[in-house]
């Protein structure tokens, strides 16, 4: 099952792959903030989508 982690503020992929990881992991993984923009990551999800994948 794939997973993709995006920022909410600027939608830059923060993760994306076919092993899903924990939101923590992700977060950690960018020292707590979006390396993009630069906006606070948070471990409560703002918005979930599920898709079929194709």
């Amino acid at each position: 099952m794939p997973q993709c982690v995006i920022c909410h503020k600027c939608h830059h992929v923060l993760y994306k792959g076919r092993n899903l990881k924990p939101p923590d992991e992700i977060i950690h993984q960018h020292d707590g903030k979006c390396p993009n923009c630069g906006k606070k990551l948070s471990l409560l999800p703002i918005d979930v989508e599920i898709k079929p994948y194709k």
